[in-house]
């Protein structure tokens, strides 16, 4: 299982999933329309890791960030 982590104001509980890669993970996720905006503009980290590759393949255990943009002064 993957677990999902969500960051800043997206407002969602972790979660576990079964993903074999981000570009599955991203098609789950997706089916839950109050998180569609926000995957279109967070960066994703894998074990604290930032990730562009949808390819990038996912393990048993690891973790996935999804990283909304943030500002501040």
């Amino acid at each position: 299982m993957i677990r999902v982590e969500f960051l800043g104001p997206i407002k969602k509980d972790d979660l576990e999933v079964k993903a074999s890669n981000l570009a599955e993970l991203k098609e789950i996720l997706n089916k839950d329309e109050s998180l569609k905006e926000w995957l279109e503009i967070s960066a994703v980290a894998i074990n604290d890791k930032i990730i562009s590759n949808l390819d990038k393949e996912l393990k048993n255990g690891d973790k996935v960030s999804i990283l909304p943009p943030v500002c501040g002064g």
